[in-house]
């Protein structure tokens, strides 16, 4: 299942239910150990845990989980993870030269993104070329079609 963006509706994606690490895992296309380790690491904590100490997650938590899902692809470090949530977090409360303070974190954040999004296409098209290559040979040498 695809990662929530906090647009859904209906009672299942209500914003103050709260769901079982294994929902969490599957809502977000996470593996419940690496949520675990994410915990640990400090990048998530759950909203609750039930009478019988069962993690349990919220939407905002999910989304936390999807912000850092999609900036381990680029190579970003647990550190820079936490860093990105603290500025996250705080720009929504935050007012003034606080404001500006962060919104200039998140411009440098949003640079490194794109700045990695940029040499890993550079990656994949050497690597779609090599693949060509290959591809080449074994047409001009008869191999399988596949």
């Amino acid at each position: 299942m695809a990662a929530t963006t906090g647009h859904e509706s209906g009672p299942e994606h209500a914003p103050g239910r709260l769901m079982r690490i294994g929902e969490a895992a599957e809502r977000v296309g996470l593996s419940i150990r690496t949520i675990r380790h994410y915990e640990e690491a400090g990048l998530i904590v759950p909203s609750a845990r039930s009478e019988g100490g069962f993690r349990l997650y919220t939407e905002p938590d999910l989304d936390r989980l999807a912000v850092v899902k999609r900036m381990k692809p680029l190579g970003f470090t647990l550190e820079e993870m936490r860093d990105l949530l603290t500025v996250l977090d705080a720009l929504d409360t935050a007012t003034g030269a606080d404001r500006t303070g962060l919104l200039d974190r998140l411009v440098t954040f949003h640079t490194a993104a794109t700045t990695r999004v940029t040499a890993l296409r550079d990656q994949l098209a050497m690597a779609e070329g090599f693949a060509g290559t290959l591809r080449d040979r074994l047409d001009r040498h008869g191999g399988p079609t596949r």
